[in-house]
């Protein structure tokens, strides 16, 4: 069992406060802090003592992968580590992006090697070979666009807006018998004319405003773009956001995103769940590379982006089911009794947001305190913890029951 040193990425769209206060450092930060990864990421690995000095977890697991992650977890995933856990804390929206599945991410990362790009090249959509699917649960309220509306739905948004020139976009998704008529809307709306974007963006804004006002079932999603717009101003992703589908999550509450999901996070603070990867294609809402060819052919709109609930499994501890090989997560909420985490016989890595937990191996103890993480080894075996303390559990998919 090992106290980690997580890495805090200080990209733009981040928080002052929110990464800071749970780790117990002076608020508000002089940069924006978006996300604190725990893991072993090549770019990004997680520091730790170790008997011979101070070393990072992914030259721990290089080093004796079988012993650190269990001969089925390293075998399964080449001596990888599969998943890395975050602390991600959005002040503003994020881009309107979408992740590949596995085969798409090798076919991808091996043609932009064949055609010579450098591996910190910025035209990059594909920084390794692997998929990235992930889970959200939210710590605070969290506003997300996730998954694409039924296309009669969106044509039915559209048309409040009361924009004339939207009208041949709002007459494809009425008149679609398939959810492919979305991909076509958003591709219409991304390719518009540079030379009229900022007044449609402008029209639409308005139109959102209009609609944020009088209320109704499209309020909410249309005041989101009114915000959107302030933050990306005269970006289509604004538009385009408006085919997503429109949710906030209450403190608890989790999302998963598989391949092929068009979504962008906008507000709050979360623990986030992925596979070890960080292939990102954009469209939209960034001042980063987008691709927006590569990103149709990846979107899939018929994919389905479920609200997960929490399936109790005693004790105290919360499952969150997902399909994903790579990843489980789960949330314990502890009290005074001796609680056994899961995942034993493969790696974990624990997250404390709330108290103090006291971690129990068969051959030490370890106190882990609130905005700490720690690593647990295969080779850790069962763990047991006490607190009072929120935690959540970072494991592989392998064993894990499938979901209904």
């Amino acid at each position: 069992m090992d106290l980690l040193e997580p890495v805090t990425q200080a990209y733009a769209w981040g928080s002052h406060t929110a990464i800071a206060e749970l780790q117990g450092r002076p608020a508000p930060t002089s940069q924006p802090e978006a996300e604190l990864w725990m893991g072993a990421h090549p770019s990004a690995p997680s520091g730790l003592e170790r008997p011979g000095g101070h070393t990072t977890l992914d030259a721990v697991i290089a080093a004796d992968p079988v012993g650190e992650l269990g001969p089925e977890c390293a075998s399964r995933f080449g001596g990888r580590l599969p998943f890395l856990l975050k602390v991600l804390a959005a002040d503003t929206a994020l881009s309107i992006q979408v992740h590949p599945s596995r085969a798409q991410a090798e076919a991808g990362f091996r043609a932009e090697n064949e055609r010579g790009l450098a591996p910190g090249d910025k035209s990059r959509n594909y920084v390794d070979d692997w998929p990235k699917p992930e889970i959200l649960c939210a710590i605070t309220r969290f506003e997300v666009l996730a998954g694409m509306r039924a296309p009669q739905d969106a044509a039915a948004l559209l048309k409040e807006l009361a924009v004339p020139e939207l009208d041949p976009i709002t007459a494809i998704l009425a008149e679609a018998d398939g959810p492919q008529a979305l991909t076509e809307a958003l591709a219409a709306i991304l390719a518009w004319p540079a030379d009229r974007r900022a007044a449609l963006v402008a029209e639409a804004v308005q139109g959102c405003a209009a609609v944020a006002a009088r209320g109704g079932p499209y309020a909410a999603a249309c005041a989101a773009a009114v915000r959107i717009s302030g933050e990306h101003p005269g970006d289509l992703g604004v538009i385009a956001s408006l085919l997503l589908r429109h949710a906030v999550l209450e403190p608890g509450e989790t999302v998963f995103m598989s391949a092929g999901g068009l979504h962008a996070y906008l507000h709050g603070t979360g623990v986030e769940l992925l596979a070890n990867s960080d292939n990102v294609v954009r469209a939209g809402l960034t001042p980063k590379h987008i691709d927006v060819p590569e990103l149709l052919k990846l979107t899939d709109p018929a994919v389905a982006v479920p609200m997960l609930d929490p399936c109790p499994l005693g004790g105290g501890v919360f499952d969150y089911p997902s399909p994903a090989p790579e990843f489980r997560l789960y949330r314990a909420e502890l009290d005074g009794r001796e609680v056994e985490l899961p995942g034993a016989g493969g790696p974990r890595i624990m997250l404390c947001t709330e108290g103090s937990a006291v971690l129990r191996a068969s051959d030490r103890d370890l106190t882990v305190q609130r905005g700490e993480s720690c690593y647990l080894s295969a080779t850790d075996g069962p763990v047991t913890a006490v607190g009072p303390a929120t935690v959540f559990i970072a494991t592989t998919g392998l064993d894990a029951t499938p979901p209904a």
